[in-house]
């Protein structure tokens, strides 16, 4: 069934890009999404200690949805929409929790256990139980938010479509991400890691562990366990020296920092807080 769909989805893309106004598989892309929706099927997936595989047709098959799609009005109370993707439904028989007025496009997949806070879902991306979206924070396009996470008020978390093959933004287990933080470009935050309220990171931003002789760089990622916050770097520029942003790794997350008051002591002693 799955390598049907992949062998249909591939197909029509082929010919979509070859011939803008070719026959699309609309029954292929609409089971692409539905899987999607179901959790049947993910835009990528953990494959073992290294990079997560990314599903690429399953990325074509959710920008082919927009071009089948044409816009429909719904209305939600006194809400009225005007979209191509409807909203998910279904969160009393799935478990989830969902707080007006959150919003989770249908192609979205959440877990049972799930809180929803007032916050936005997009297609595509993936929610695991026990996992806290806060208030006013986004998951964009194909994230992949892993279970027992805390994404903190107002926190961004990327949308990546295009190019097809590019990993989306990815939150593995037990991470937590505090107040404000953007995290864009595919970057990939190991489980159990943290992020102080604040922290940027873009495929390009240095994530600096300074605590031994020689600073450790990592870009693209955050360690497993590692407790990030805010911090800058001097360049150089024609114009002067000026401080670029970085992120700068504190500490490690053990048992005797995981609750909440001594992770919000360790990262106030760094000027930080979760937020």
């Amino acid at each position: 069934m799955i390598a049907d769909l992949e062998q249909r989805v591939e197909a029509t893309w082929a010919a979509a890009e070859h011939d803008p106004g070719a026959s699309l598989d609309v029954e292929a892309i609409e089971a692409t999404i539905d899987g999607l929706d179901r959790g049947e099927l993910r835009v990528a997936e953990p494959d073992g200690a290294g990079p997560w595989r990314v599903h690429t047709w399953v990325k074509q098959a959710v920008l082919l949805y927009f071009r089948v799609r044409g816009l429909e009005t719904t209305d939600v109370g006194p809400f009225e929409y005007h979209d191509k993707v409807p909203l998910k439904r279904g969160f009393a028989d799935d478990g989830v929790r969902v707080v007006p007025p959150a919003t989770v496009r249908y192609g979205a997949h959440v877990e049972p256990g799930a809180v929803l806070m007032p916050s936005y879902v997009n297609i595509g991306a993936w929610i695991g139980s026990g996992t806290m979206v806060d208030t006013w924070a986004t998951v964009g396009s194909c994230a992949q938010i892993g279970r027992d996470v805390h994404l903190a008020g107002g926190v961004g978390i990327g949308g990546v479509l295009e190019p097809v093959q590019a990993a989306p933004v990815v939150i593995e287990d037990g991470a937590f991400i505090g107040s404000r933080c953007v995290v864009v470009e595919g970057v990939r935050v190991g489980a159990r890691a943290v992020l102080g309220a604040g922290v940027v990171l873009t495929a390009n931003t240095p994530v600096i562990d300074p605590r031994g002789a020689e600073p450790v760089e990592h870009r693209g990622s955050v360690p497993p366990g590692a407790i990030v916050v805010p911090g800058s770097r001097a360049k150089e520029f024609p114009a002067g020296t000026y401080g670029m942003p970085c992120g700068l790794i504190i500490g490690e997350r053990t048992e005797a920092t995981d609750d909440k008051v001594a992770l919000n002591e360790l990262l106030r002693e760094a000027g930080s807080s979760m937020g």
